[in-house]
């Protein structure tokens, strides 16, 4: 093997080696997710909150008659 074929089949070796490391470390510090906050069909906490606007907007405020659904969405802009 001539030397830029072996810089490159070592480049590719530790590029893959690199590339496990990673998977492993973020499956390791993936969370539990059904650890995290309340679940479908859970209680929870009455709050005040301010949405975007600065209006603040409680649970109770928020609440219809069938419930409330409430979905938290963090853009690349916050």
């Amino acid at each position: 093997m001539n030397r830029p074929e072996h810089a490159r089949s070592l480049a590719i070796a530790v590029a893959g080696a690199l590339a496990l490391t990673a998977a492993g470390r973020a499956a390791q510090d993936a969370p539990n997710v059904d650890q995290l906050g309340p679940g479908v069909g859970d209680v929870v906490p009455a709050f005040s909150l301010p949405d975007q606007t600065g209006t603040v907007r409680s649970l109770e405020s928020l609440m219809g008659r069938e419930g409330l659904m409430l979905v938290f969405s963090r853009s690349a802009d916050w």
